[in-house]
């Protein structure tokens, strides 16, 4: 039987068990460089794209560090929503179920629950604290969750809690921590605004940035869908229909447009979920649930699904606008073609779009064009080939012209005999370039 790969990391057995049982094999780029750090004791920054495995890259070593025998906080993980705030939560009890003896007590505390049933509950302190900013910065106001004894502070999703306004709240759980705190920062970029906040706790951190291999997951069909003429949301009805996804989800950029969307999609007869930060907390968990139950086959959502909300099984991703940050397009796409499956992503574009597709290109995405046609798929001619033969010809025009010698003395009809030699020669490359 082969030597699971994880075992050079020397964890407890209950560990070493459930990642066995996890099915994980070999540690993801991010783990391997971030493990041994994190074990030393070490302050660290890990930059990598959604799904690369940074949750166990630091889940991992933390248990291995957390003391069961001693009755109180000795780490906090923070993140951008409840959602994610619980999948890690979840993924902490997956862990610690193998645990036979002394087990590490962790609780996830997040908005939209009883805040003071949730102090009740505190007379107990948990080993390891999980939630969002909000909440752990209330019960710490409060004086129920105590947080001076922790020695680790985790910052996931650390650009969404830029963007969400959650810094202060980090910055004020990081203020009553010891001196000496170990802080873990995970991001899937480090935007200029967040680096003062980086430098404020820690010191030389060790920053470790996972180049993603492809820029977006080898199994990812990319497609492009012209608009032309036709109504929108009438081409997204006609894709959504002819896809038959398992589970599609549609991004919009802002909430309003996600409304508008999911009102005309509802109005056509489809039953459609959606996602975006207007959504009351009883709403959003409601939403969630019905997600996770199958009640919906098609969502529509802005961002926030892109990054603070895993979704399974979603087979289909359809842009209806391009984001205004293309990072965003990677995240998006990232939702489907996930856990080793295959997924399509596909965006409805426009001429407006097209500064946008070329620098995706140039961040290393191959779209296939594609187009729906009285109900059926089929591949259309790329968008650029028009100007990319005219710059051909262009450049053998150039080329032939350069190769003229202009003669000394100009003579009646010079202009048309040289127009006439120039298109002799452009012929004759062409045939070259043809037979190349």
């Amino acid at each position: 039987m082969k030597q699971n790969k994880f075992s050079t990391f020397k964890f407890k057995t209950y560990i070493e068990e459930a990642i066995n049982n996890l099915g994980f094999y070999e540690p993801t780029e991010i783990q391997q460089k971030m493990i041994p750090t994190i074990l030393r004791g070490e302050s660290a920054v890990g930059q990598s794209q959604t799904g690369t495995g940074k949750t166990h890259a630091y889940l991992l070593p933390i248990l291995e560090m957390v003391d069961p025998e001693l009755q109180e906080v000795q780490a906090v993980i923070t993140a951008p929503t409840r959602e994610l705030a619980n999948q890690i939560y979840q993924e902490i009890i997956k862990i610690t179920k193998y645990q036979t003896d002394q087990t590490i007590m962790s609780k996830c505390f997040i908005g939209g629950t009883d805040k003071q049933r949730t102090i009740e509950k505190l007379k107990k302190q948990p080993q390891i604290v999980v939630g969002t900013p909000g909440r752990i910065h209330d019960l710490m106001k409060e004086q129920a969750l105590f947080l001076h004894t922790s020695r680790i502070l985790v910052v996931d999703e650390a650009d969404i809690m830029l963007d969400m306004g959650f810094l202060y709240e980090v910055d004020q759980i990081a203020g009553k921590m010891p001196q000496n705190l170990q802080m873990l920062v995970f991001s899937a970029t480090i935007p200029e605004k967040l680096k003062p906040f980086l430098k404020k706790y820690m010191e030389n951190p060790k920053y470790e940035h996972v180049q993603p291999t492809h820029i977006s997951a080898q199994n990812i069909e990319h497609n492009l869908v012209p608009l032309r003429s036709r109504e929108k949301i009438d081409l997204l009805f006609d894709m959504l229909i002819s896809y038959n996804p398992y589970l599609a989800i549609v991004f919009t950029n802002t909430k309003s447009m996600a409304d508008e969307v999911a009102d005309n999609l509802l109005e056509k007869g489809l039953k459609v979920g959606r996602i975006h930060g207007d959504l009351s907390p009883r709403e959003r968990t409601k939403m969630m649930k019905q997600i996770r139950n199958l009640e919906f086959q098609y969502i529509v959502a802005t961002d926030l699904a892109a990054r603070g909300i895993d979704i399974e099984g979603v087979s289909h991703v359809i842009n209806y606008e391009l984001p205004q940050d293309l990072d965003f397009y990677i995240h998006r796409a990232g939702r489907t073609a996930r856990a080793g499956y295959s997924g399509i992503a596909t965006t409805i574009y426009q001429p407006s779009d097209e500064d946008a597709l070329n620098r995706l290109e140039k961040m290393g995405i191959v779209f296939s064009y594609k187009d729906l046609q009285k109900g059926e798929w089929v591949s259309i001619a790329e968008r650029n080939k028009r100007k990319n033969r005219k710059k051909q010809v262009d450049e053998i025009e150039e080329k032939a012209r350069n190769m003229m010698k202009k003669p000394r003395k100009v003579k009646p009809g010079y202009k048309k005999k040289i127009n006439q030699q120039v298109e002799k020669m452009k012929k004759r490359e062409r045939k070259l370039q043809k037979r190349k």
